[in-house]
């Protein structure tokens, strides 16, 4: 779960879809530590209210992530695979038989990217993605989160996008 608000429409196709799930919260990613500590805090509302049972890994990694000296599409490949594998590999370690990202729920996400390093990390931890194009709920779990009282951000997380 990147956030809360891209957490409401997959939460509610999945929940159709008679799927039981749990959220996992790890987004060392997000940047300053007042910002991650808002989508946190915003997570644990949402999995409140929709009684949605979410771990935290809490690896704030700022060094890494403001010495990063790639390019831009470096520093997405670099926060996908990261938050993927970790996601993969919890999903496997806690016995869970599929794994998959609210990161495709945002149209701003580089989709196809996103879905390649699931299907490699998909191989690599032994838990199959589930694969769902959540983009279409978009603009719906935008709304729906906002009649919520759930805190929507302006950006990804990363630095350079707050900048």
């Amino acid at each position: 779960m990147c956030c809360a608000p891209c957490s409401v429409y997959p939460a509610e196709v999945l929940e159709q879809k008679n799927l039981f799930f749990e959220g996992l919260f790890y987004n060392p990613n997000i940047h300053p530590i007042e910002e991650y500590n808002k989508r946190k805090y915003n997570v644990e509302l949402f999995s409140q209210k929709k009684n949605i049972r979410v771990s935290y890994i809490d690896d704030f990694q700022e060094e890494k992530w403001k010495n990063f000296s790639g390019n831009n599409s470096d520093r997405c490949i670099m926060c996908y695979t990261s938050r993927i594998n970790t996601c993969a590999k919890y999903a496997a370690t806690h016995g869970f038989d599929y794994f998959t990202t609210t990161l495709l729920a945002s149209p701003y996400q580089n989709h196809e990217l996103i879905k390649k390093l699931a299907e490699e990390a998909q191989k690599t931890y032994g838990v199959e993605f589930l694969y769902e194009d959540f983009r279409p709920g978009f603009r719906q779990g935008q709304q729906k989160a906002k009649e919520m009282g759930l805190y929507r951000q302006k950006y990804c997380g990363c630095i350079l996008s707050l900048r």
